[in-house]
């Protein structure tokens, strides 16, 4: 890490200019990786408690008799996510990052070491639960999708506008319960859209099947 003079907070901002800058190039050498076996990935981020193991759970069942699939769970600790992903019929790796709130590229690649490339087609990576965290931290994924619930409230877009910025795709999962959560999922849209204006948006529910097979289409189209 380069030390920079001065203490009036210019270090910090160029040291985490630095890090962020090191984050693309690794995340760019994964995706070069990907390509080049023809392997596409999907960073699917979110809450604890969005549904996004759920979500997963069900694009495996949709997609698996299709595409040669592998899953990466993030988690702090545990393996539950991995647990359940297996019962799905398809090969789960567990990642545990003990104190820290997100992926990164370089925990990725040495994931990508242990798995066929050659015998998989698409890699589903479930990201370590937060909201925030692991926005800034790429992957070298296809796709980027953000998962939220209703179970977080009505404003959760507007109370965190610089991580929609970056989300091409958004899922609103648990729409099932949007009455008894006094959730408008229309005015939720909105918010999104009014910070992203051409961000894809798919209400869903897990517990339901709902909205899935539009989701999962969206997010293999074109890549």
């Amino acid at each position: 890490m380069r030390k920079f003079p001065g203490n009036n907070g210019v270090d910090k901002i160029k040291i985490e200019k630095d890090l962020l800058l090191d984050q693309q190039m690794l995340a760019a050498e994964n995706r070069r990786i990907l390509d080049r076996f023809n392997v596409k990935m999907i960073d699917i981020m979110g809450s604890v408690g969005t549904g996004k193991t759920s979500l997963i759970q069900q694009v495996v069942k949709q997609l698996k008799s299709n595409y040669r699939i592998v899953v990466i769970n993030g988690d702090l600790d545990t393996t539950i996510d991995q647990e359940r992903i297996g019962s799905c019929g398809v090969d789960a790796y567990q990642i545990n990052t003990g104190k820290e709130c997100h992926l990164d590229a370089v925990t990725v690649r040495g994931m990508l070491k242990q798995i066929n490339l050659e015998q998989t087609d698409l890699i589903l990576v479930e990201n370590v639960g937060n909201l925030i965290c692991p926005v800034d931290f790429p992957l070298g994924a296809h796709r980027r999708l953000m998962v939220i619930s209703v179970t977080e409230g009505p404003y959760v877009a507007r109370k965190h506008p610089a991580v929609f910025m970056e989300m091409e795709y958004v899922a609103i999962n648990k729409t099932d319960l949007a009455a008894v959560m006094n959730v408008d999922v229309g005015e939720l849209i909105r918010d999104i859209k009014g910070i992203r204006v051409n961000a894809r948006v798919y209400p869903i529910s897990c517990r339901q099947q709902g909205g899935l097979g539009d989701l999962a289409t969206a997010l293999l189209e074109d890549i």
